[in-house]
């Protein structure tokens, strides 16, 4: 182990140095090194808030970090592992961007036609275009909102349920759209229901289908999994608990679900590892064409210190470094992960917890430690904007 490497065993006490990527060498990031003893501060507080377990990951250029706290399984009081999967809740969301920006790669697509053109009739404008879909700026009423408006009794409600995609899209158009075509930003789950409606028509294959072979297969990832509309992640995984609206109630095992009320818009299973491979693969442009590349990433402003482009997020941390990814909320799981726009660094980190505030602004100091490096600022508070984008209603963010 070289000196660089022992350095950082010895500043993260815990934590496991890994080098597993035979990855050729590149030049310094320019954000500062991470800050691994605030990184396992931020897991032990996010436990101590309600969480069960966290982990967290870091891969840069070449080395890898993990480390890990609290437990998988409640029930056998299990150790929470950094290989362990879960449920990574609107991650998915760039994954299906990424299958979409393909198509538009092989002309089968465009972002600025109308999605009736591709779907006929199914929406109750015209004027709404692929664009507007995966930016958040279509106004189609966020259905999740009503589905969970009570968290637990919600969940339960359509835990086994299986739903196509078009009785989905039907429970938004029951609303008023909250903006016109082409607004502001405004997260509606809806969007990525109709994301994935485009991709079936078009290719004519399930979107599991397309992860896969599109993906999965060729990055590698050997975690990530599209069970829709089976219930159970396959190999180890964390258990995950949903936490009750009332204060003081007993943590709910939301594990095993259909999770068809989201498919598209939030189904995958996968790892930290998994996801910080498929985030540097597209930060160094090698999931789609430059050019549509620099169409994921044109921003429209997002709640404080963030912007969208087209299924991704971009979050600016108090250091000055901008950070690109996603948030997740599904039952049981919060994730994050992001990396660095050259994709040298990357970071992801969940716990098998939701529906916790405290836990969730906790988490997002991950980024500030893994980018920002040592005495940054306090991470900022969770925004409107950031409250609309939960997967998991009554959650924080996602």
């Amino acid at each position: 182990m070289n000196s660089v490497s022992a350095g950082k065993v010895t500043a993260f006490g815990t934590a496991v140095l890994l080098s597993l990527l035979a990855a050729p060498a590149h030049a310094a990031p320019q954000a500062p090194d991470p800050d691994l003893a605030s990184l396992r501060g931020v897991l032990r507080t996010a436990m101590k808030q309600g969480a069960p377990g966290a982990v967290a990951r870091i891969d840069d250029e070449g080395t890898v970090v993990t480390t890990s706290a609290g437990i998988a399984d409640r029930g056998t009081e299990r150790s929470l592992a950094a290989t362990d999967r879960f449920r990574i809740g609107s991650v998915t969301k760039i994954f299906s961007a990424v299958v979409l920006l393909q198509l538009v790669d092989e002309k089968k697509l465009k972002l600025d036609t109308p999605v009736n053109r591709y779907l006929p009739g199914l929406l109750p404008d015209d004027r709404i275009t692929v664009r507007h879909v995966l930016g958040h700026r279509s106004g189609l009423y966020d259905y999740t909102n009503d589905m969970f408006a009570r968290t637990v009794p919600g969940f339960e409600a359509v835990r086994s349920k299986v739903f196509t995609y078009r009785q989905l899209v039907d429970r938004s158009l029951r609303k008023p759209r909250t903006t016109a075509p082409g607004g502001p930003y405004s997260y509606s789950n809806t969007n990525f229901v109709v994301a994935g409606m485009l991709i079936e028509k078009l290719t004519g294959n399930p979107v599991g289908t397309e992860y896969q072979q599109r993906i999965v297969v060729p990055l590698g990832l050997k975690d990530t999994f599209y069970v829709h509309p089976g219930k159970k992640i396959p190999g180890r995984y964390a258990r995950g608990y949903l936490t009750p609206d009332t204060s003081g109630a007993a943590l709910v095992d939301a594990t095993e679900q259909t999770a068809s009320w989201a498919q598209s818009a939030g189904a995958l299973i996968s790892s930290t590892r998994d996801l910080n491979v498929f985030l540097t693969a597209l930060m160094e442009g090698r999931l789609m064409s430059g050019t549509q590349l620099t169409q994921m990433r044109k921003w429209v402003p997002a709640g404080t210190g963030q912007a969208y482009g087209l299924g991704l997020r971009r979050r600016d941390l108090s250091c000055g470094v901008s950070v690109y990814g996603h948030t997740g909320a599904v039952q049981g799981y919060y994730t994050y992960a992001f990396a660095s726009k050259d994709g040298k660094r990357s970071l992801a980190a969940f716990v098998n917890t939701s529906n916790n505030g405290a836990v969730h602004t906790t988490m997002l100091g991950s980024l500030e430690s893994a980018f920002c490096g040592k005495k940054t600022k306090a991470v900022r508070g969770t925004s409107v904007g950031e409250r609309a984008e939960a997967v998991d209603p009554g959650a924080a963010a996602h």
